[in-house]
């Protein structure tokens, strides 16, 4: 897969909750910083980060606007949409609607993702988690 292909194939992987993709898809020492600022590196420690997002957001649905790509790098422009179901940040589930937009930033190496770096709109979501 060429880069291009592999974000293609990342967001389909998000958006289909089929996380033993991962193995393909990322090195295996891949260094992880999510939306939520959380950082968990390997393929791991990567899935476990997707099934707590699942499980706050079982609909979560990642919605990529802007690509851009240049040699081994890549930076896309995500809208994140779900509701709220389960424990997330503190907050207990609301059922709340939620729509937050993030920056992915990309590295890759021999035909994997091997760093991903996510900027999330923690502000915006924050605010939607906490109105009951």
């Amino acid at each position: 897969m060429d880069n291009k292909q592999l974000i293609r194939a990342y967001y389909e992987m998000w958006n289909s909750y089929d996380f033993t993709k991962a193995d393909k898809l990322l090195d295996d020492d891949i260094r992880f910083r999510g939306s939520l600022d959380i950082v968990a590196n390997g393929i791991e420690g990567f899935k476990e980060y997707a099934e707590m997002l699942i499980t706050a957001f079982p609909n979560l649905y990642h919605a990529v606007e802007i690509e851009v790509h240049e040699n081994n790098t890549a930076a896309t422009y995500v809208r994140y949409t779900g509701t709220h179901k389960g424990p997330l940040l503190g907050y207990e589930p609301t059922e709340n609607r939620i729509n937050y937009s993030g920056a992915s930033f990309f590295h890759f190496k021999n035909g994997k993702i091997t760093n991903i770096n996510v900027l999330g709109d923690l502000n915006a979501l924050n605010k939607q988690l906490s109105k009951a």
